[in-house]
């Protein structure tokens, strides 16, 4: 597997990963946000997404691929909602 693809999902799911804990942190995390996360990692648990194992990473700890991969496609929402949103205007 291409390293730059792999780098780019780690990337993602790192900066993902911040954006909600300095929310968090700061008490300003939206509800959509959360439903976002929420959203996003019941569907990778569900359809057994794991973008990490893919690529060909297998995580030591169970589930942490499915997380991982449920805050990429919670990035990935407000991402289009920005969009759609901008669009809109």
């Amino acid at each position: 597997m291409d390293n730059a693809l792999l780098f780019l999902f780690a990337a993602i799911a790192v900066e993902g990963i911040i954006y909600y804990v300095k929310a968090g942190i700061d008490s300003q995390l939206p509800k959509s946000c959360m439903a976002s996360i929420t959203l996003g990692i019941f569907v990778a648990v569900n359809f057994g997404l794991d973008a990490f194992e893919h690529i060909g990473l297998q995580s030591f700890i169970p589930f942490v691929g499915y997380a991982l991969t449920g805050i990429l496609l919670s990035r990935g929402s407000n991402y289009v909602f920005d969009m759609v949103k901008k669009s809109s205007q």
